[in-house]
């Protein structure tokens, strides 16, 4: 990461700089130095801005999670998918509150709820840390997991269909078979990566990795989980194959609803999450205000936490877009992606996705409300696919990671890179046979 940061900084400061000195100036024209600087200064100020506007929505949701592991249903979803999680993440025990808290946020991230997928994704995080020998570094799971979350299967794209409906779209809700195919090929990648990239790390320093993840097994398991003196032992007897088969079935039958009926349900989904919560605390006899109040409280803290890092992250990016350096990629990469289905004018949101969202949300507006392109042309379905199937992976890697202080990102940022990738060349396959 020291390097990443590094390299993008430096490839602005030359781009602008080679501008200075090449152009003529003009008056009222902001020179290239200058606009970078006032790139730093804004992008700066607005990673700031995010973090305090996260403190809301982190307040509200960590406070619902409060309430879900009072009451045990984290312990209940995550036996129900025991099958599946112990397989992915073998270093976590199958009761510890880091399985819940995961689920919960990939279960989100399916609905397409960004912001309630963030709190649960920070817990998640912070759970997976208190199982870290090493703290600092990111383990196995970590990085397993923050690759999942930059991919994860999206059954509905929520913000990206309402901002299709603004721009006119006869239909949609129409990218949510391709969001869908593209999420489930970049999920599969996301996976298979950082188990790869994973074991090569493993090989080249078995001694200090390998040593650390039989201390990560094996200390937990002689303890209680979540302090409700429930031993894994005790949880590993819970719930039969057949079970969790029915409940994953049950899950998957949602994919052709979100399909028809996506653009009504979309509305529902957080009411109903939050209703839902408080309604399973009241029948578990938890005491639903105060725990929602104690589980609150960490928003704030954890908002404060991740500012240096995402001043950090947010910073080299609008730099990077500002020096010019980004125009450049885009002008010498779209001759050669526009013959395999990726034209010039959605090359930028593929470029900019995984550094900015809020820039790559201007590119998808700008170009579904162009009359020359509109939202229901090949560009509009690809460019809306790529928004609703790939994520601000620097964001995430900034966040999740800051907030329990990940230094040595080790491979975390190739497997989510590599499944942004995936992401890409996915979103291309299903828009070209579906609308190309």
């Amino acid at each position: 990461m020291n390097l990443v940061f590094f390299f993008i900084v430096l490839i602005a400061f030359v781009f602008a700089g080679w501008h200075e000195i090449m152009s003529v100036p003009a008056a009222g024209v902001t020179s290239p130095i200058e606009a970078l600087s006032l790139a730093m200064v804004e992008s700066s100020k607005g990673a700031v801005d995010l973090a305090i506007g996260l403190v809301g929505v982190m307040t509200l949701f960590l406070g619902l999670m409060k309430i879900a592991e009072e009451g045990g249903l984290l312990k209940v979803i995550s036996r129900l998918l025991r099958p599946l999680m112990t397989r992915l993440f073998p270093d976590v025990p199958t009761d510890h509150p880091a399985m819940g808290a995961m689920i919960l946020n990939l279960s989100a991230n399916v609905l397409g709820l960004g912001n309630a997928a963030t709190p649960f994704g920070i817990r998640a995080m912070q759970e997976l840390d208190r199982l870290n020998p090493e703290k600092g570094t990111a383990t196995d799971a970590m990085v397993l997991f923050l690759a999942i979350n930059t991919s994860s299967v999206t059954l509905l794209p929520t913000g990206v269909i309402a901002l299709r409906a603004a721009a006119g779209s006869a239909d949609p809700a129409g990218i949510l078979p391709t969001t869908l195919l593209a999420t489930m090929g970049s999920t599969a990648v996301a996976i298979i990566s950082a188990k790869l990239y994973g074991r090569f790390l493993r090989l080249k320093d078995r001694k200090s990795i390998a040593k650390t993840q039989v201390v990560d097994i094996a200390e937990p398991e002689t303890q209680p989980s979540d302090g409700a003196g429930v031993s894994v032992t005790e949880a590993d007897g819970s719930y039969p194959l057949w079970v969790s088969i029915l409940a994953l079935g049950s899950l998957v039958s949602f994919i052709p609803l979100t399909v028809i009926y996506g653009k009504v349900i979309s509305p529902w989904v957080i009411p109903s999450i939050m209703m839902g919560f408080l309604l399973f605390g009241v029948i578990r006899g938890v005491r639903i205000y105060e725990a929602f109040v104690e589980g609150a409280k960490e928003g704030f803290q954890v908002a404060v936490k991740i500012i240096p890092y995402l001043v950090a992250i947010l910073v080299a990016v609008g730099m990077f877009r500002a020096s010019g350096a980004l125009d450049v990629m885009v002008n010498f990469l779209g001759v050669w992606t526009g013959k395999v289905g990726l034209p010039a004018e959605a090359l930028p949101m593929a470029l900019l996705r995984p550094l900015s969202g809020s820039g790559a949300y201007g590119i998808l507006a700008s170009v579904i409300n162009d009359p020359a392109i509109g939202p229901d042309s090949y560009v509009g379905y690809l460019v809306s696919t790529l928004q609703g199937s790939t994520e601000t992976t620097f964001y995430v890697l900034a966040v999740y990671f800051g907030a329990v202080q990940i230094k040595r990102v080790r491979h975390g940022l190739a497997a989510a890179l590599t499944a942004d990738m995936a992401g890409v060349v996915f979103a291309v396959i299903s828009c070209s046979y579906l609308f190309g």
